[in-house]
């Protein structure tokens, strides 16, 4: 007959590695994981940008076929959400309205991104050593991420108030509270948009939709994600200073 305690081990650390494996990260107290470093359960594919003219079965048909390109562009490395810089982007099942979102990124150079809020783009990430170019003044890289790229240019918040990407190789943090039209960034714990009004790219003379889905862009290179953590905002602290 085996030892007691021995066995007992045993079965205790094969316990403890399953539950490893099957826990979900670790959400921040009042947080909740929108990606479970497992499998793309709670994302698809949908890029807005092709499918905004579409109608009918024309839309219909569109989204049929992203959503079965998703898993061809996207998948799960090292727990961490994978993207080369091709398909459709990677959007949350789930609609959101006032939130704080906190998501981690590592890209690389020449690759371009950004995070959609409420599926209207975009809080910007650049690779921020392109150097300026005259003949394009209202593409500013050089000045950093976490912008609103897809504001008017020169409007509040479409540029970052200072540059605080790590070099490439690091993972950054963005810190994310949307309220109403506002907006904050936080970027690797510097504010970079304070409180500016995102808007609506795809109906300048419309506010921003009171709810849409979160939706990670996907363009030129490499981009993965983790970290990927949602609060929803509730109606004592939406005037609060954030």
């Amino acid at each position: 007959m085996p030892p007691v305690i021995p066995l007992l081990l045993t079965v205790v650390s094969i316990v403890s590695f399953q539950a490893t494996l099957s826990a979900e990260p670790a959400a921040p107290e009042g947080f909740r994981a929108l990606f479970n470093g497992k499998d793309l359960t709670g994302w698809y594919g949908w890029n807005p940008h092709s499918t905004v003219k579409l109608q009918g079965d024309k839309l219909s048909e569109a989204l049929k076929t992203q959503r079965n390109d998703f898993t061809a562009h996207w998948r799960v490395d090292n727990e961490e959400l994978l993207n080369v810089g091709t398909g459709p982007y990677a959007c949350t099942e789930e609609q959101f309205g006032d939130i704080e979102l906190l998501i981690d990124y590592k890209t690389v150079p020449k690759a371009d991104s950004g995070i959609y809020l409420r599926g209207t783009p975009q809080v910007q990430i650049w690779d921020w050593n392109q150097i300026f170019d005259p003949q394009k003044p209202d593409r500013r890289p050089h000045l950093g991420s976490g912008g609103l790229f897809n504001n008017t240019p020169n409007a509040p918040g479409r540029d970052p108030l200072l540059l605080a990407d790590k070099p490439f190789g690091e993972w950054n943090q963005f810190r994310i509270k949307q309220v109403a039209s506002k907006t904050w960034v936080w970027l690797n714990g510097k504010i970079v948009v304070d409180g500016a009004v995102v808007e609506n790219f795809w109906n300048r003379e419309e506010p921003l939709p009171p709810t849409g889905p979160i939706m990670l862009q996907t363009h030129g290179g490499e981009i993965r994600w983790k970290n990927i953590y949602v609060r929803e905002i509730t109606d004592t602290e939406k005037n609060a200073k954030p």
